[in-house]
This record gives C-alpha cells, sequence and structure tokens, in this order.
C-alpha cells in the first residue's frame, strides 16, 4: 500500500522538476530569445519571399506577408511553449513558416490558383492534419530516420535551385540577370558567412547568416545595386489585415498536395519534438507529441486568416539549444513575443523585402544547404547493414530530384497528379514512406540479403566512437552500464531490422 502511495507520489515531483521549467532573469530570457529570433530569422523570411516573387507581388505585399509571417510565426511558438490543455509540447521549439511546404505552394500559385488557393489549401489540410494527429502521435514509428533524413535532406536540395536563381538576381527577365555583378555580390555574402563561422567567436559564428545579409547589403548599396526607396512607403505599424489578399480558394488538386506537406510537416515536428526532449533531458511520450502536433495543425489552420502559411518546428533552433546549453521553453516563449513584435511593424518586413536577391542568394546557399546536411546527419544514424535502408535512401533522393533536374517531367500528367509530384519533397515524402513500410515492415518475400546495394564491409567499428567509453563500462541486454551499476544514456538511432 505505502509503495504505491509512494508511486503515485514521484511523478508530481518529477513534473516539477522538469529542466524546461527553469526561469531564468527577465533580461536573460529576452537576451537568449532574441538569439533564437536571429538563429531562425532567415529561415521565417525566405518562404513569404519565395512564395511572394512567385506570384509576382509588389515588394510592399511580400512585406506584408513577410510581416505575417513573423506574427503568426510568434503566436505559434507561444502556444508550443507555454501550452494549453491538449495543445502544445511545452518544449523550447520555435515555430515557423516551414520549408516543406514552398514548392508546393509555387507550384500551386504557378498552376494558375494564386495565392487565395495556396491559403484554402492550407486551411484544409491543416483541419485534416489536426484531425489525424491522434493517429500519428502513435504510428510514429513508420516514420524513422531513414525516412525523415531522406524528406529533410531532400528539402535542402530542392531549395538549391531557389538559391541559385536568387544569386543570378531573382528576376529571369532582368537585362542584368546572371551577370558577374549580381553573382560576384552572391559570392561576396556566401564568402562573409564563412569567414564569420570559422573567425568569430561562438556568438558571431551563430549569427553568421544575419550579419552577412547585412554587410551583404552595405556592399550593396555602396555599389550602386540596392534599392531602399519603397521602405518608407506604406504604414510602419499595423495589424495584419485578415484576407488582404481576398478570401481563400479550395481546389482540390491543391488541396490534396498540401496534404501531403502536413504530413511531411507532422513528420518533421515529431522528429524536432524528440530531438529537443533528449536535448534538454526530459520526457517525451506519445501524449507530449500528440499535443506539439496539435498546437503545430491549429497554428497551421488559422495562419492563412492572416496571410501566412503553414508551421512547423525550426530544426536549427533545435541545435542551438544543444550549443547554448539553454533549456528553459520560456526563452523561447519570450522569442515568440518578440516575433509578434516584428510581424506588427511592417516597415521591418519592407527593410528585409528590399534586400538584393543576390545577397540572399549567396546566404541561401549555407541556409539551404544547412537544412541538406541536417538530413544528412540523420540519415548517418541510419543502421545499413542486411536491411533495404540504403535502397529506401536512394530510390527516394533520385525520385524526389527527377522534379528539380527535369521541371516539365509531369506536365503530360493529370494535373492533380504532377501538382502533388512536381514537388520533390512530396515525391521523396512518398516514395520513402512507401518503399519503408514495403521494405522494413511486409517482410514477406524479404530474403537475408536482398540485392547488392546492401553488400558492405565486415563489423567495424570506428576509435571515436569507442573513446567516449570509461574503463569497466559494459553492455546487458542493448543497455550501456558504467562502472558502478549505473546506466548510461544511449542516444536512440534508426534500429536494424530484427534486432534485439
Amino acid at each position: 500500500m505505502n509503495s504505491k502511495k509512494n508511486s503515485r507520489i514521484a511523478p508530481a515531483r518529477t513534473v516539477q522538476a522538469r529542466p524546461e521549467d527553469q526561469r531564468l532573469s527577465i533580461g536573460s530570457t529576452f537576451a537568449y530569445g532574441f538569439q533564437h529570433v536571429l538563429t531562425m530569422y532567415g529561415g521565417i523570411i525566405a518562404p513569404p519571399l519565395i512564395i511572394g516573387a512567385a506570384a509576382g507581388m509588389s515588394s510592399q505585399d511580400i512585406g506584408l506577408l513577410i510581416a505575417a509571417c513573423l506574427f503568426v510565426g510568434g503566436l505559434a511558438t507561444i502556444l508550443q511553449t507555454v501550452g494549453i490543455p491538449f495543445f502544445g509540447s511545452q518544449l523550447p521549439l520555435v515555430q515557423g513558416v516551414s520549408f516543406a511546404g514552398v514548392s508546393t505552394m509555387v507550384a500551386i500559385v504557378n498552376g494558375g490558383g494564386g495565392i487565395r488557393a495556396v491559403f484554402g489549401s492550407v486551411i484544409v489540410a491543416s483541419l485534416i492534419g489536426l484531425a489525424i494527429t491522434p493517429l500519428f502521435s502513435k504510428i510514429i514509428k513508420f516514420f524513422p530516420p531513414v525516412v525523415t533524413g531522406t524528406v529533410i535532406t531532400t528539402i535542402g536540395l530542392t531549395l538549391m535551385p531557389v538559391a541559385a536563381n536568387w544569386a543570378m538576381g531573382g528576376n529571369s527577365k532582368a537585362p542584368n540577370y546572371g551577370s558577374i555583378a549580381n553573382i560576384g555580390l552572391a559570392a561576396a555574402t556566401m564568402a562573409v558567412v564563412l569567414l564569420l563561422s570559422k573567425l568569430g567567436n561562438a556568438a558571431i559564428s551563430r549569427l553568421s547568416i544575419l550579419l552577412a545579409m547585412v554587410i551583404g547589403t552595405l556592399i550593396a548599396v555602396f555599389t550602386g545595386m540596392a534599392d531602399f526607396s519603397k521602405v518608407g512607403q506604406g504604414e510602419i505599424v499595423a495589424f495584419p489585415t485578415p484576407f488582404a489578399f481576398g478570401a481563400p480558394t479550395f481546389e482540390v488538386a491543391a488541396i490534396i498536395s498540401m496534404l501531403i506537406v502536413i504530413i511531411v510537416t507532422l513528420t518533421e515536428t515529431s522528429a524536432d519534438i524528440i530531438a529537443v526532449g533528449e536535448i534538454v533531458g526530459t520526457k517525451v511520450d506519445s501524449k507530449r507529441i500528440g499535443n506539439g502536433l496539435r498546437a503545430d495543425m491549429l497554428s497551421s489552420a488559422v495562419s492563412p486568416l492572416f496571410n501566412s502559411f503553414t508551421q512547423s518546428a525550426f530544426a536549427q533552433n533545435v541545435g542551438l539549444v544543444a550549443i547554448t546549453g539553454v533549456k528553459s521553453r520560456f526563452v523561447v516563449s519570450a522569442g515568440g513575443l518578440i516575433l509578434v513584435i516584428l510581424g506588427l511593424l511592417p516597415i521591418l518586413g519592407r527593410v528585409v523585402a528590399a534586400v538584393p536577391t543576390p545577397v540572399l542568394g549567396g546566404a541561401g546557399v549555407v541556409l539551404f544547404g544547412t537544412v541538406a546536411a541536417s538530413g544528412i546527419r540523420t540519415l548517418a544514424k541510419v543502421e545499413y547493414r542486411n536491411n533495404m535502408n540504403l535502397i529506401i535512401v536512394a530510390a527516394s533522393i533520385g525520385f524526389g530530384m527527377i522534379p528539380i533536374a527535369a521541371p516539365k517531367f509531369y506536365d503530360q500528367f493529370p494535373s492533380w497528379f504532377s501538382t502533388i509530384f512536381h514537388s520533390g519533397i512530396s515525391s521523396a515524402a512518398v516514395m520513402a514512406i512507401v518503399l519503408n513500410l514495403l521494405f522494413n515492415h511486409l517482410k514477406a518475400g524479404n530474403s537475408d540479403n536482398q540485392s547488392v546495394f546492401v553488400a558492405g564491409t565486415g563489423r567495424v567499428v570506428r576509435e571515436e566512437d569507442i573513446a567516449c567509453l570509461a574503463n569497466g563500462d559494459r553492455f546487458e541486454d542493448g543497455k550501456l552500464i558504467d562502472a558502478d551499476g549505473k546506466e548510461v544514456a544511449v542516444q536512440a538511432s534508426d534500429k536494424p531490422a530484427g534486432h534485439h
């Protein structure tokens, strides 16, 4: 009886001692919060810039889109970190417009639907996403690193043509498109990013993208390549006007393709919630994943009312939590508040929109490359021996690259099909999920050594992998036990089929 009573009391103590519930002074909270904003600022403004440019918007309208994305991203971040019943993982996760949907949204815009069809598809797909979150938080096992790593890698690679187009000037009809001056400005910006990453201290290195954009813009000002004449036009302070671009329109093909994006977003956010839980050292169960995903979907569904797009957790901020060791979720809540304030000042959006496109291109090469590198890092955790994981990755990334290498590949197909597969991300996600189910879950017919793709070297353990082991450490029943008999935490990775 007594032991039962104790076991009932214990969880309450654990909840109070969660590392993410730590509170810092107001000054420190906002200083670290601002660092989170700076880390993801380049990422949150890129989607509205790309989508706005694809929709042929003026710099004033793009400024409005950026302000809306900052405002909604801030509110979504506060919901995710503070949390209300059933919504919010209460983890230090920054929310913002997901890169995952950019290619698909551009395809919808170019397919004749325009920006209003994008907003309509986001609303419906997010509501469907909200309905399937209970199921999704349970079927997390169907989205191992072999799937999430493939998708994140493809996101980075898919955005490379965008970075190249920016570096050339952004407007293919302009007389100076692809000029040495434009590409030179992009190269100078990229060089500054790399130089600051190498030479700067930790703080400067983390802010290298933002600082490089500032320095690149200053170079453009001195060489007469920047135009800030429109910054003063329009309001300085403004609440985002609901439906500023008109009422959303609902097209079935656009909704289907956006639903795939939502599934990718749910996958990414689940991966980020699990990753940040590991970094912070707190318990993450399916209930907490479900709460985080519901916050994601609710934010995404409301987002188009204020002229913004799908919301998801930002992976680069998960990295920032790891680098700084600041685990408090209230630090990220403060970052969310800063984003809301920035969103209420559209003049800031117009300043950013006036940054020369080649400067964004130079920074974009590194920024989008970082997304691909994050995916490769996830794929590095995958077990490739005696299973079909290598062929899953190979086929999925290859399939995802088809619309990038040959943009007209699916032009002869029905419009709903081409909308789905015109996005390299959707293509790779569909292929990775189907192949993972086919090869790793439906094992009927699988032989021990299914194909030449799995043939590899004998078992090898690298010296650096065992350097961390102390004298007396041992493995028992899949657990690492130290010399004192205590269990050492082992970071989870994708286990091979049949592993015991």
